[in-house]
């Protein structure tokens, strides 16, 4: 039998078949596999695939053979990630507002290249989401692939924080660079954000990944160690509404007990929840930090939740409600 143009290419060729072409719900015959390598200008012969199939196993492609009828058929079986898990990941790509279009399609398509041609079908009618904003800056991955080096190498980084204008333009946040030790990233609310110790300030700070712009490693070591041990991440982010700081307070909050679902998908299931005063009404104590963005969470659950104290975030809240009364008049 003469040999292709492309032999030497076999091994790798017979693997991108496998993998592109079968799944656990779709196989192929020894023929059709030797089709399949022709069209890449590669022969092969029964007894060769049978070698060629057993050292893809060895490299940990999991080829499956068995008999069905008269003829054997071939798949691969379990692979790097099961389709499932690959819609997860498409569909928290997609959703990501801190990865640009461009980059969203990018990463979706090399997804698509780990699954079958029949699987990578299902993924690409799983990735259609309307209307979703994405962030414009297409220099985000390496910031963020610069802030892990920073911690990696336990460095202070500078960079300009940035913001919109009116005019729908990003302008810098102020004059000066931050300069600040990064100790974190963390997700939350589909935005990125750089956890990090502000030595002039002496506080732990965050800031939105995709408003970076000119990040830079610096020679200085990281500072704040011993504030960053006392930081609680996940407390933080359950405290700050859309990441908006705020000084700490304990918040007594009664609400309907049909809204305990929210606060405790809010908050967590370890708060403590008492009966009130009121009939079918129920109590907590809640740490949060106090913003606008809190006060807004409360007015949006309407007549069924109401704050019990402090006085000084209820006197607060009375008058975010009078000054939007005025607004009206």
């Amino acid at each position: 039998m003469p040999k292709g143009n492309n032999q030497k290419l076999k091994l790798y060729y017979l693997s991108r078949i496998m993998i592109e072409k079968t799944d656990d719900e779709h196989m192929i015959t020894m023929e059709e596999i030797k089709e399949a390598l022709a069209a890449y200008d590669v022969t092969a012969d029964r007894k060769s695939l049978y070698d060629d199939l057993e050292a893809l196993r060895v490299l940990g492609i999991d080829v499956v053979g068995e008999k069905i009828g008269r003829n054997y058929y071939y798949h691969v079986g379990g692979k790097q990630f099961e389709i499932a898990e690959l819609k997860l990941l498409v569909d928290a790509i997609q959703s990501s507002k801190f990865i640009t279009e461009k980059k969203s399609n990018e990463l979706i398509k090399k997804l698509t290249n780990l699954a079958s041609e029949y699987e990578a079908a299902q993924m690409k009618r799983q990735i259609v989401v309307q209307g979703r904003v994405k962030t414009m800056n297409e220099s985000i991955y390496y910031f963020v692939d610069d802030v892990h080096r920073a911690i990696a190498e336990n460095k202070q980084i500078c960079f300009e924080y940035m913001k919109w204008n009116t005019e729908k333009k990003m302008e810098r946040h102020r004059e000066a660079d931050h300069v600040v030790s990064p100790w974190a990233l963390t997700w939350d609310n589909e935005n990125y954000y750089l956890i990090a110790y502000d030595e002039e300030a002496d506080s732990i700070k965050h800031f939105r990944v995709d408003k970076l712009k000119n990040v830079r490693i610096l020679d200085e070591k990281r500072v704040g160690k011993n504030k960053f041990k006392e930081f609680n991440l996940a407390r933080y982010a359950k405290m700050s509404f859309g990441m908006f700081g705020g000084d700490p307070v304990k918040v007594k909050i009664a609400f309907d007990n049909s809204m305990v679902g929210v606060f405790i998908d809010r908050f967590g299931r370890d708060i403590t929840i008492r009966p009130a005063k009121q009939k079918g009404w129920s109590e907590t104590y809640v740490d949060v930090a106090m913003s606008d963005q809190f006060l807004g969470w409360i007015f949006a659950l309407g007549s069924k939740v109401k704050i019990l104290g402090p006085k000084a975030v209820t006197e607060t809240f009375q008058k975010e409600l009078n000054d939007r009364r005025k607004l009206y008049d």
